[in-house]
């Protein structure tokens, strides 16, 4: 019984990391209101070594409509500036010499399709993590070395553990697009 409960916490640990992970890839799309995660993945050249933004500033959000960078160090301005720019996030940063302001220009309706189709693309990704796990988990249960009827048992477990992930990560998603939607 110690192996069926290993390979159900495995499984569930690997769907449970699934739907985290989509949550944190979901909250880099944008939807219409300035955050300072949109530049989370945004690399700095600092001295010589490629640094995450949040390391050299401090990033916020004055206003739905504004994000604000301040460097602690005065001379990496323009190291930022072009970080954001090569970015490529659609965005046109502005230094007044103290720090960056980026106004976020509001989505169009285009381009929110775009955005809700990456989020769907993203959440397909999730989904495919939780089926592995699962079919990893029942390769598993068959290997093991108890009876048919735990071995039925336990895949019935797994199948409904998949079920549930699966439900909240169409849940996570359809709030993501609700939100990217909603102008």
């Amino acid at each position: 019984m110690e192996e069926i409960d290993f390979i159900l916490d495995t499984a569930k640990e690997a769907m449970t990391n699934a739907v985290k992970h989509l949550e944190k890839e979901l909250v880099s799309i944008r939807a219409g209101k300035a955050s300072p995660s949109m530049l989370q993945n945004v690399m700095v050249d600092y001295y010589g070594t490629p640094t995450p933004l949040s390391q050299v500033a401090n990033v916020n959000t004055p206003d739905a409509r504004t994000i604000s960078v301040q460097p602690w160090e005065k001379n990496m301005l323009q190291e930022i500036e072009k970080a954001i720019m090569l970015a490529n996030l659609g965005f046109n940063p502005m230094n007044n010499g103290d720090n960056i302001m980026i106004n976020v220009p509001p989505l169009t309706e285009e381009r929110r399709r775009e955005l809700a189709k990456q989020a769907k693309a993203e959440g397909e990704k999730a989904k495919v993590v939780v089926r592995n796990s699962r079919k990893q988990a029942n390769n598993d249960t068959k290997k093991a070395d108890v009876s048919e009827d735990i071995k039925k048992d336990t895949e019935t477990s797994i199948q409904n553990m998949t079920d549930k992930f699966i439900k909240k990560i169409d849940e996570v998603y359809s709030a993501k697009e609700k939100e990217i939607m909603t102008v």
